[in-house]
């Protein structure tokens, strides 16, 4: 199993995240994601596992103007400026291989091991 979770420090489902894997001694790469983003071919990787960028949006996000922004971006536009602005990402992203999850989904990640 080679977990990776891309979090950030602040964000307690990422701190959640890491205890859980951390309790079953299963060894994880974290990536704090407001400080190393996403490359393109990890983004697309995880938007295909979890259905589309849709998917990996905040709607919670603290920088409402940024979220408005992308809300009203036209459509090609908007995985671009999800990869620019990693703050408008749903955290945290937990990746097995080509399997992903989004937000703390232990029952997801009990079926990884």
């Amino acid at each position: 199993m080679n977990i990776q979770i891309f979090g950030k420090n602040k964000c307690f489902d990422t701190k959640k995240a890491e205890r859980y894997f951390k309790e079953r001694n299963i060894k994880v790469q974290k990536v704090n994601v407001l400080e190393k983003g996403l490359s393109k071919g990890e983004f697309n990787s995880i938007k295909q596992a979890v259905g589309g960028y849709e998917n990996m949006v905040d709607e919670g996000c603290k920088n409402k103007d940024l979220l408005a922004l992308f809300t009203y971006l036209a459509e090609e536009d908007k995985e671009q400026k999800l990869l620019e602005n990693p703050v408008l990402l749903k955290t945290p992203i937990v990746r097995n291989g080509k399997k992903a999850t989004i937000g703390f989904q232990p029952e997801v990640w009990k079926t990884w091991e």
